[in-house]
């Protein structure tokens, strides 16, 4: 381990003996260092530069410590491979680091597993071993400052800052004129993880090729059975989304090209040809049905098929705006010539047999329980569709919801009547009625009221898109990305106000390691002076931390204290 550390020459002056003594701040801005310098190589065409840069990366300390941390913090850590493996302790993070070598790598098979899709249909996950995820996300940390720099900018799907309602907004902005384009193709790909050609990926992606070969010929294991893959890049793998997208990149830049370099560029202008895509959902607009049956589709079903894709016959169609058509969870249609924008059917839908199984699982548990396990979907929901005009929606939902909770309370109690029931299950606060809460205690051994969450409490803000040509590796945007993540972090934490200004206070940074606290890092509150020691519950004596952190300051006795910033 010793040696390792010596190869970096960023890592820290005093050699870390555990996962304890890392200075996480320094590891991160080692490891950005080098992503920053990729990523000009990549701009300036160098890709000799961007391959010695990569290599570097993938050998030191710095990426190594950041790649295991990532794995070890993610909540799928507690799901083993094939070896059944996990890294429940961080002695057990501390040796893996170690472990990280190039020389004699050999990755095992994925663990299948199947999960279920809101047609009813299966979708297949492959798991890798924790040990394989690491090395992963070790060279996704040189791949995405190059991804990134040569991605579509309309493209939204598993990329740095960018996000579903990104994709909305554009899409958006591309619709709702009168002199837009009324036709969208809407697109779908037929199993694009399971069919992109292995030969395709070792040829163009800007990675180890030798790595990449043995992640894409490692197999799976279902079932006790071993089955090769010879196609495709499994679900469930860290790199796996960032390889999708180097392979659909381009799709909207080398389609405008081509329709310029055909038509000219006044009538390239004229077709109202714009692509957005998140992952392998993409939807584009033209002026007339015709210019995208003719020149976009099969420029597109060309694309995809040196890449060993093809589009999906039932689920690929061409619609008039008026119709309307879904994408991401969402209806895009007009109205008289008004666009609106509201959740979709089916994902309603979907949601609602999710919350009426959860409901039913519970027969038996505790208000309090039911709540508790009720309220982060309920306002999850809410919160993605909180930029669309969903109020109708959430009135809906709210009401199926409370139709659910009365047949269950009333289950409970078939001898009672409905009015003990009620008094029992449901209670009025304020100007609001037929609140479903109870009192309960919490560990300070006081009573505090708990009630459902309700949706349409839920208000409703206008999305601020993403600038198309932001690159989180230009350091001349720099400071544009860390005040767009703290915002985007805030806004994700507003049902938690405290929770909010705590993150503000701290400029998103964690109180021990002071490494950025985003959504894949997670956060935990912290308590400075412990409750149990007579610790206040007031903003003075909390700081948000990272989980892996939080174990640290009990396991080592590390301090978390407001962040100093310099």
């Amino acid at each position: 381990m010793e040696a390792l550390i010596r190869e970096d020459e960023s890592a820290p002056s005093g050699i870390p003996q555990r996962w304890g003594d890392i200075n996480w701040r320094r590891v991160e801005r080692s490891v950005r260092a080098m992503q920053i310098r990729i990523a000009k190589a990549t701009q300036e065409g160098d890709w000799r530069r961007v391959k010695a840069l990569q290599r570097s990366l993938t050998r030191s300390f710095s990426a190594k410590a950041s790649a295991v941390r990532r794995v070890a913090m993610n909540q799928g850590a507690r799901t083993a491979g094939v070896d059944r493996v996990k890294w429940d302790s961080p002695e057990a993070q501390w040796e893996a680091i170690g472990r990280l070598k190039r020389r004699g790598y050999r990755p095992l098979p994925l663990r299948r597993v199947y999960i279920p899709k809101a047609n009813g249909k299966e979708r297949p996950l492959g798991i890798p071993t924790l040990h394989d995820r690491a090395m992963q996300a070790l060279y996704l940390l040189a791949l995405e400052p190059v991804s990134e720099g040569t991605s579509d900018p309309n493209s939204y799907g598993f990329r740095i800052n960018r996000s579903t309602a990104d994709a909305m907004s554009q899409l958006f902005a591309a619709l709702h004129q009168k002199a837009s384009g009324q036709w969208v193709l809407e697109a779908d790909i037929k199993g694009c993880f399971d069919h992109i050609s292995h030969d395709w990926l070792e040829r163009n992606v800007p990675t180890d090729k030798a790595i990449l070969r043995k992640w894409l010929k490692a197999g799976v294991v279902f079932q006790g059975q071993f089955q090769a893959t010879d196609a495709g890049t499994p679900q469930g793998g860290i790199i796996s989304p960032t390889l999708a997208n180097v392979a659909l990149n381009g799709l909207e830049r080398q389609l405008v090209a081509s329709l310029r370099a055909k038509l000219g560029v006044t009538n390239t202008r004229k077709l109202k040809v714009n692509v957005v895509r998140y992952a392998d959902d993409f939807v584009i607009t033209g002026n007339t049905p015709e210019v995208l049956e003719n020149e976009v589709k099969p420029w597109v079903e060309q694309f995809l098929a040196v890449r060993g894709l093809t589009l999906s016959t039932e689920k690929t169609r061409i619609v008039n705006i008026a119709d309307g058509f879904d994408f991401l969870g969402w209806n895009f249609r007009k109205y008289s010539g008004t666009l609106l924008i509201k959740p979709s059917k089916k994902n309603a839908q979907a949601f609602y047999r999710k919350v009426k199984e959860t409901i039913s699982a519970k027969k038996m548990a505790k208000q309090e329980n039911l709540i508790g396990l009720l309220n982060p979907m309920l306002r999850g929901w809410a919160q993605y569709h909180s930029p669309v005009v969903a109020k109708a929606a959430f009135t809906k939902m709210d009401y199926l919801i409370f139709k659910v909770l009365w047949r269950w309370a009333k289950r409970r109690h078939r001898g009672k009547s409905a009015e003990w029931v009620r008094k029992k299950y449901f209670a009025s606060v304020g100007a609001r009625h037929w609140v479903f809460g109870t009192n309960v205690l919490d560990k300070a051994g006081e009573r505090h009221w708990m009630e459902l969450y309700s949706m349409q409490s839920m208000p409703i803000r206008r999305h601020t898109k993403v600038r198309g040509d932001y690159n989180p590796f230009d350091p001349a945007q720099e400071m544009y990305g860390e005040t767009l993540r703290q915002e985007r972090m805030a806004e994700s934490m507003s049902y938690r106000k405290q929770w909010a200004k705590l993150f503000m206070s701290q400029r998103g940074l964690c109180a021990v390691c002071q490494g950025k606290i985003t959504k894949e890092t997670g956060w935990d509150d912290h308590h400075i002076e412990p409750r149990v020691s007579g610790g206040s519950d007031a903003l003075g004596n909390r700081v948000l931390v990272h989980p892996d952190c939080h174990v640290q300051v009990h396991f080592y006795g590390q301090v978390a204290v407001k962040p100093v910033f310099d």
